[in-house]
């Protein structure tokens, strides 16, 4: 069986239903989710990974688990480390963790990754860059006014589908081969916030405007959603982004035998969620 944990997320939902779909057994583990959340015979299991206690019942039967923690895990003072131990205590024997690219550039600490690295465990790392989908938060401006506000309108950067994170999971997590890897993760080309407001547009069949934020305008933005540790660390990506961060990893079509889906791609299927 395998478990994969934040089932109901950008990447954990198309993580279940590909697993399903392939005939896996799988328990989606959420803090909230139900059997509406999810495919007929995959099991939803409401857990917090930050609560011990609880962890046992979340890994009974499974051998294999998708490890994906949120912000709220960091901020309810989550220890990782206490998540693996229960996953080898129930008999799980590979682990593969959804990190960060931020974790090789050095902008984000390693400790999750370490943990899963020394249990004794077979595992693959994921270090994905930035998401196509959080172009998700210009939606309200975009449907109002028809404008994207961001900063650093000409830096590129490589963002990626969450379908392709996804989908590369489940390749790792079926397939042999794969222990031991640790993969970067990026869209097929690098994209400007310019540049996505355009593709958005071509998505809605009418323009975009976009309006450039100053670094202090956006840090303010931010910082109403994110502590400001993980503000001033994306802030430093956007603005100023090693060249690691903003090549194009060959990963993705090495483990997919394909290209990675464009950003423009992203749109066309969201577009719904601008309009």
């Amino acid at each position: 069986m395998i478990v994969v944990t934040g089932a109901t997320g950008n990447v954990g939902r198309r993580l279940v239903a590909t697993l399903a779909s392939a005939g896996e057994e799988v328990a989606a583990v959420s803090r909230r989710i139900s059997a509406a959340d999810v495919p007929d015979g995959v099991r939803p299991v409401q857990a917090d990974l930050a609560e011990p206690a609880g962890l046992k019942t979340v890994f009974d039967g499974a051998d294999r688990v998708f490890l994906l923690t949120s912000g709220d895990f960091m901020a309810a003072g989550g220890n990782v480390a206490d998540v693996v131990s229960a996953a080898r205590e129930s008999g799980v024997r590979r682990i593969v963790l959804l990190s960060s690219q931020g974790v090789g550039s050095g902008r984000h600490a390693p400790g999750f990754e370490t943990a899963v690295k020394d249990s004794g465990l077979e595992w693959t790392v994921l270090r994905p860059g930035g998401f196509a989908s959080n172009a998700f938060q210009w939606a309200p401006s975009i449907r109002a006014d028809r404008v994207v506000a961001a900063p650093f309108a000409d830096t590129a950067l490589p963002v990626i589908d969450p379908l392709d994170i996804a989908d590369v999971a489940a390749v790792v997590l079926r397939e042999t081969g794969h222990n031991g890897q640790t993969y970067v993760l990026t869209g097929p080309e690098p994209i400007s916030p310019r540049q996505q407001a355009a593709a958005l547009g071509a998505a809605l069949g009418e323009p975009v405007r976009f309006a450039e934020l100053a670094e202090d305008e956006a840090r303010t933005e931010m910082s109403r959603f994110m502590p400001p540790v993980v503000v001033e660390a994306t802030l430093a990506i956007l603005g100023s982004p090693t060249a690691d961060e903003q090549r194009v990893s060959p990963d993705v079509e090495r483990v997919l035998g394909r290209p990675g889906r464009t950003f423009g791609e992203w749109a066309a299927r969201n577009a719904a969620a601008f309009t």
